[in-house]
C-alpha cells in the first residue's frame, strides 16, 4: 500500500518499527474519532466509548474482532445483570451497599474464571452500582446507556481498524514464522558444529530455545486471529493452522538432532563425514534463511535442491560406514549416533518439504492479495 512507504520512513527516523508506529495511529484515530462520535451523540458517558475503542484496537483485525467481541459480551452481562441487582436489592446504607457488591461480584466473577471472555463482566457490575451517574438516572437507564457506548466504541475500533492502515493477522503470522525460521537456522548451525568440533555451543542455547518458543508462541496468537478473521470472511487467506503445525515439526526434528548431537563424532568417523556434513550445513542454513526471508515477505520460496543434494550426499557417506572393517573398530555406540543422526534429518527433510509448501501457499495469497498487510 502507498502508506506503508511514508509509515516506515517516519518508523526509521524515529527508532520504531512500522508495525508498532502503524498500530500507534490506529490507537490514536479509533480513540479520537470515537470521541467525536460520542459529542456528536451527546452520550452521558461518552469517555466509555473512548476507552472501548482504545482497548478494542489490536495488532491486526483479527485480533480487534477478539477484543471487540470479549468486551462487548462482558459488558452486556455485567450491565444486565448490575443493572437488576442495582434495581432490586437494596444499597443505600454502607451494610446493603456491600451485601449488593456480594451479590454483584460473585456470580460474575465466577463466569469469567470459567470462561475468560466475560472478565469484564464483574467490572460493569460493579460500576453499575457504585458511581452516582447509575443512581441519578436510574439503573436500566445506565445499563442501557453502558451497553450503547461500549457497542459504540468496538463499531469504532473495529472500523478504523479495517480501513486505517490495517494489519492482517496472517503477515503478522508469518512474520513470526519467519523467525522462528531464522532461530532454527542459528540452531542447525550449533549442533553440526558440536559434532565436528565438540560442545561449544551450548551455552547458546540456553538463550536461543526461549527465543524459538516465544517466537512460536506469538505465531500461533497470530494464527488464531488469522482464523478469527477467515470465520469473519475478512480474508481468503489460506488456513493458518498447517503452517503452525509445521512449524512444531519441525521444531521437534531439530529435538531430535540435537540429540544426536549431544557429543562429537569419534575422531574416525568424524573425518569421514565432516565434508559431508559441512555441505549439508551450509545448504540447511542457505534453505532455512531463504525460507524465513520468503516468510517475511510472503514470496515463493526457492527450492530445495542443494539441500537434497546435500543431504544425499551425507546419507550415502554414512551408510558406508557399514564395512565390516569399520563396525570392528569402532563401538556400536558411534555407530548409533550416526543411525539416530540420519533418521532424524529424514524427518527434517519431509517436514521442510512441508514448510516449503506452506510458505508458497501464502506468497499465492499474497499475488492474488497484494494489499493484504
Amino acid at each position: 500500500m502507498a502508506s506503508s512507504g511514508w509509515i516506515e520512513r517516519l518508523g526509521s527516523l524515529i527508532g520504531v518499527r512500522p508495525a508498532e508506529l502503524k498500530l500507534a495511529f490506529r490507537v490514536t484515530i479509533a480513540g479520537a474519532l470515537a470521541y467525536a462520535v460520542t459529542k456528536l451523540f451527546d452520550l452521558p458517558q461518552g469517555y466509555w466509548a473512548v476507552i472501548t475503542a482504545v482497548v478494542v484496537m489490536q495488532a491486526s483485525v483479527g485480533g480487534s474482532l477478539k477484543a471487540a467481541v470479549e468486551r462487548f459480551s462482558g459488558t452486556l452481562a455485567g450491565a444486565v445483570y448490575g443493572g437488576l441487582v442495582a434495581g432490586f436489592v437494596p444499597h443505600t446504607s454502607p451494610l446493603s451497599l456491600g451485601l449488593a457488591i456480594v451479590v454483584a461480584l460473585f456470580p460474575l466473577a465466577l463466569l469469567a474464571a470459567v470462561k475468560p471472555a466475560f472478565r469484564v463482566a464483574p467490572i460493569t457490575s460493579l460500576i453499575m452500582l457504585l458511581p452516582p451517574t447509575g443512581q441519578a438516572i436510574g439503573p436500566i437507564a445506565s445499563a442501557f446507556d453502558r451497553v450503547l457506548e461500549i457497542t459504540l466504541g468496538n463499531i469504532v475500533g473495529v472500523l478504523v481498524s479495517l480501513f486505517v492502515l490495517p494489519a492482517r493477522a496472517h503477515t503478522l503470522m508469518a512474520e513470526a514464522a519467519a523467525k522462528v525460521v531464522s532461530l532454527n537456522a542459528d540452531l542447525f548451525s550449533i549442533f553440526i558444529e558440536e559434532l565436528t568440533d565438540g560442545p561449544k555451543g551450548r551455552s547458546a542455547l540456553q538463550t536461543l530455545h526461549p527465543q524459538i518458543r516465544s517466537a512460536l508462541k506469538k505465531a500461533e496468537a497470530a494464527a488464531e486471529e488469522a482464523t478469527r478473521e477467515r470465520k469473519s470472511r475478512l480474508t481468503e487467506a489460506p488456513d493458518p493452522e498447517p503452517l503452525i503445525r509445521t512449524l512444531y515439526r519441525v521444531r521437534h526434528d531439530l529435538v531430535m538432532i540435537g540429540r544426536a548431537a549431544s557429543g562429537p563424532l569419534p575422531p574416525l568417523i568424524r573425518e569421514r563425514l565432516s565434508p559431508s556434513l559441512n555441505a549439508l550445513h551450509e545448504a540447511t542454513r542457505r534453505l532455512l534463511l531463504d525460507l524465513a526471508q520468503a516468510l517475511h515477505n510472503r514470496r515463493t520460496p526457492q527450492g530445495a535442491a542443494a539441500f537434497e543434494e546435500a543431504l544425499n550426499a551425507f546419507t550415502f557417506e554414512a551408510e558406508a560406514l557399514r564395512s565390516p572393517s569399520l563396525m570392528r573398530e569402532l563401538p556400536g555406540k558411534a555407530f548409533g549416533q550416526v543411525v539416530a543422526l540420519g533418521f532424524a534429518l529424514e524427518q527434517f527433510r519431509q517436514d521442510l518439504g512441508d514448510l516449503l509448501l506452506r510458505t508458497g501457499d501464502l506468497a499465492l495469497d499474497r499475488t492474488a492479495h497484494p494489499d493484504e498487510r
